[in-house]
């Protein structure tokens, strides 16, 4: 078996005992470094980690093949690449970059193909002078997503 098979292997072994968990991102270098990026549906604690972690270091042989190994949780400044991550986003505000607009908006809804966006704008009156507050909404596929971060409102 091929390493990188092998790895991932035990990779997926791990997150099936923590079906909280999701796999974001996995890669290994040409200098056999693993790169292993989760995330949870309430968040990866310290803990998640090492267990991640010991599942695949303790089932593979420094002796066969020298590797290093790295499991991380996706940081704040992670863009978005799963619908799981997505859904556990709902209500938060996000900026959504696409081809030729650039959102900040919350999130109100996730679809298998979609998301949809909400915020208020400010907009002249139809009638009369002046500006009034408006509320917007836009349904974004995800074909048509190029990053999507979380903002972190303090």
């Amino acid at each position: 078996m091929v390493f990188k098979d092998k790895v991932f292997e035990l990779l997926k072994q791990g997150l099936e005992e923590k079906p909280e968990l999701f796999l974001i991102d996995f890669s290994i270098s040409d200098a056999n470094k693993i790169n292993v990026i989760l995330d949870g549906d309430h968040g990866v604690t310290l803990q998640d980690c090492i267990d991640i972690s010991r599942a695949i270091e303790h089932n593979l042989d420094r002796e066969e093949v020298d590797f290093s190994l790295e499991v991380a949780s996706a940081g704040v400044s992670t863009p978005l690449k799963s619908i799981r991550q997505y859904k556990k986003n709902i209500g938060r505000v996000l900026q959504v970059k696409t081809n030729s607009e650039i959102y900040e908006a919350t999130l109100d809804s996730v679809s298998d193909e979609a998301i949809t966006l909400s915020w208020t704008a400010r907009e002249p009156k139809k009638v009369g002078k002046g500006k009034e507050t408006v509320k917007k909404m836009v349904k974004l596929p995800f074909s048509e997503i190029k990053e999507a971060l979380v903002i972190i409102i303090f």
